[in-house]
């Protein structure tokens, strides 16, 4: 093709042709040519398969095979899917669960007291076994990252999943009619995979992700000529992914804003994992540092806790929150973090330094939570935001952050604009279940490795090892994993308390999950 557009130009120019309609006729007919060939060659990219996609589409041998030549057309009824690395989408859940902006009778604005969602039921996955999806990235997995993701949505689009002792699969959980990616992560490396994976299988469901919603919602914070920053503090795998400062950019130019706005991002190592309990980042049955630590440290080179910082940082030592090997902290030479609250004090004073050393630094007037587990620990990224307003400099007498820190800093959580986002897409598409139940509809799954598969390599709690984990190959067609409903040996106790705090309304629909699990498995059993 390109050739044949040189032939063109050699004619046209050698013939020495004048009139302008033959030249607007000529370059009309060539950019039809060219954009011929983007849109083939783009489309060619588009609906180029890749093996697990094949495997889902055609590959009728395949556990993840599915035909979609047979999926529901009737829709109002099934359940929305919902999927994150981890628990922490449950936050993005639970703020779909409590949404309350319009009347449910007539779905006109104006809250009335009751869930609009209530009679929407939700089946919730957390890939447990493969986060933190944060460091695929950084290990140079993306596409094996993006290949999780389209595992995700096959098993909402899908009707199986294992029982509790993984030995079984049963044929009885519903397909969705909706995808919410509740995870910053697999939004900015998956989103467009996945919404093309959807257009691949043939049918037309939404697919909703975070990233362009907290934009929207963290701009809305702004006036029109207002000067600010915004910090973005996300995984390092959504921060290096620039999908968050890129949609700002966007925004802002699309928007016409007037004023002068920073961004400040922030790769928050470890805090996701400290969240969940990852014990590569914390362990709190032990007592002193430990081999296997991979979160911030002195000798990090990437993650380094500075020692000149150690005031400002102000961690909390007791109840060994900080690891240290000598009984004096100023004297460590080896100090590990053990607790989320000392992950914030590192993330925090990091990002607010390097905003200090920007060429005239705006003040931190928003923060964007871009990762969903950090919402659970809202309150200490306040309190020690505020803490570093009022921190005193080594002289004693001026703030070190004081003109850096806004008075107001508005802490986006962009699981509320998801909830819009899904309840004007239900809306636009006649999605409304009028007959569903929240509460005794909704199902919560959770993805383990797979013991069965004899090349899975696992640690001694059960988990894989982290160079298993990141040394998969894409395109290994395997069942790495087992999903299974939440129960309370893959939910800890403390995991159960910590929703109980800190989302109990979504809460309440996994303990009631839960207890019909124990009654289903028990009348299976008889």
């Amino acid at each position: 093709m390109a050739s044949f557009i040189l032939f063109l130009s050699e004619t046209y120019f050698s013939k020495g042709v004048k009139k302008r309609m033959i030249k607007f006729s000529y370059f009309a007919f060539v950019l039809f040519l060219l954009g011929s060939c983007s849109r083939s060659g783009n489309e060619a990219n588009k609906f180029r398969l890749l093996p697990i996609e094949h495997a889902i589409l055609h590959d009728t041998a395949s556990f993840f095979y599915i035909d979609f030549a047979k999926y529901p057309t009737s829709r109002n009824e099934m359940p929305v899917g919902v999927f994150d690395s981890g628990t922490g989408g449950l936050t993005v859940l639970d703020a779909i669960v409590r949404f309350d902006e319009y009347n449910n009778e007539f779905h006109q604005r104006g809250g009335d007291g009751l869930a609009d969602f209530a009679r929407e039921d939700f089946i919730y996955l957390a890939d447990q076994a493969n986060m933190p999806y944060g460091n695929y990235h950084a290990t140079g997995k993306t596409d094996l990252l993006q290949e999780h993701i389209i595992k995700d949505f096959q098993f909402l689009l899908s009707d199986r999943y294992y029982t509790n002792s993984a030995d079984e699969v049963l044929k009885r959980k519903r397909p969705v009619k909706a995808i919410v990616v509740a995870c910053n992560t697999a939004t900015a490396y998956g989103y467009e995979h996945g919404a093309d994976f959807i257009e691949k299988t043939g049918i037309d469901i939404p697919v909703i992700g975070v990233i362009n919603a907290a934009v929207s919602g963290t701009l809305d914070k702004f006036g029109q000529q207002e000067n600010g920053a915004i910090g973005v503090f996300a995984t390092v795998g959504t921060i290096a992914s620039e999908g968050y400062e890129r949609t700002l950019r966007e925004m802002l130019s699309q928007s016409g804003y007037g004023g002068r706005i920073q961004i400040v991002n922030q790769g928050g190592h470890g805090l996701a994992e400290a969240v969940d309990g990852e014990i590569d980042y914390i362990n709190r049955e032990i007592t002193a540092p430990r081999d296997f630590y991979r979160g911030p440290a002195l000798d990090n080179e990437v993650h380094r806790i500075e020692r000149e910082l150690l005031p400002v940082y102000n961690f909390d030592f007791s109840n060994n929150h900080m690891l240290c090997d000598t009984e004096n902290a100023d004297d460590c030479r080896v100090l590990q973090i053990n607790s989320a609250e000392n992950y914030i004090r590192y993330h925090l004073v990091t990002l607010l330094e390097n905003l200090k050393n920007r060429d005239d630094p705006q003040p931190l007037k928003a923060l964007i939570l871009g990762c969903t587990h950090y919402p659970y620990v809202r309150k200490e990224i306040e309190m020690v935001l505020a803490e570093l307003r009022d921190l005193h400099d080594v002289d004693g007498e001026t703030h070190r952050y004081r003109d850096l820190i806004s008075e107001k800093v508005h802490i986006i959580d962009p699981a509320v604009y998801v909830a819009k986002e899904l309840y004007a897409s239900l809306s636009e598409r006649q999605l409304f279940n009028r007959d569903g139940n929240m509460v005794s509809g909704s199902e919560f799954y959770i993805s383990v490795p797979n013991k069965r598969n004899q090349n899975v390599r696992l640690d001694s709690v059960g988990r894989f090892t982290y160079d298993y984990k990141y040394g998969r190959m894409a395109g290994d067609i395997q069942e790495y994993t087992r999903v299974v409903p939440f129960d309370k040996g893959n939910v800890s106790q403390e995991t159960s308390h910590r929703f109980k705090q800190t989302i109990p309304d979504t809460y309440h629909l996994i303990d009631n999950f839960m207890f019909n699990q124990q009654k289903t498995t028990a009348n299976d059993r008889n």
